[in-house]
């Protein structure tokens, strides 16, 4: 499946073959990307990345959450998905990360945007949150220019490499906001 965002950027769901692409990045931006994102430090070789995208994607049908590689005129550039996805209650969050040099140009903001309304209508969740370490200003801009209210802060919600915990922020929007 592929989404649309503009004409130069596209979503399109994750595919076994797309490991090698997201291990070069996490790789050549280690640095950058590892200080918010804990996975980072456990992403040593290219088979640490094959194991994530094999358990994404090789899930039955009833528990898939969608995830999608960030294309940029057919580039790789990052990931967005959904996760923690709640059936029964008809709610989802959604994760996120972009390459360091394609930071600040809307991408992200559109590519949240478009993913919103893919699990608003096509999916049919009633609400979305999008969690946002409390130092992470580039991150959690983008809920905010989307509409996403604040409903507080999760205390310690997450272990950041180095052993730091941080607080998240939590953002949500419902389908009627």
């Amino acid at each position: 499946m592929i989404l649309k965002v503009d004409s130069d950027i596209e979503l399109r769901e994750l595919e076994l073959n797309d490991a090698a692409d997201i291990f070069r990045i996490i790789n050549k931006e280690r640095e950058y990307l590892g200080t918010w994102l804990p996975f980072v430090a456990y992403t040593k070789e290219l088979k640490d990345t094959e194991c994530f995208v094999s358990s994404v994607v090789n899930v039955p049908v009833e528990k898939l959450e969608h995830t999608f590689t960030i294309r940029k005129q057919g580039e790789f550039i990052g990931l967005i998905g959904l996760k923690d996805t709640d059936v029964l209650n008809k709610k989802t969050e959604i994760g996120y990360w972009l390459s360091e040099k394609e930071q600040g140009k809307g991408i992200m903001t559109n590519s949240v945007k478009e993913l919103c309304d893919f699990a608003f209508t096509k999916l049919q969740i009633n609400r979305i949150q999008i969690k946002c370490a409390v130092g992470n200003v580039p991150s959690k801009n983008i809920p905010k220019r989307l509409g996403f209210k604040l409903e507080g802060v999760e205390r310690e919600g997450e272990l950041l490499t180095g052993n730091t915990f941080t607080d998240l922020e939590i953002y949500s929007k419902l389908k009627n906001d």
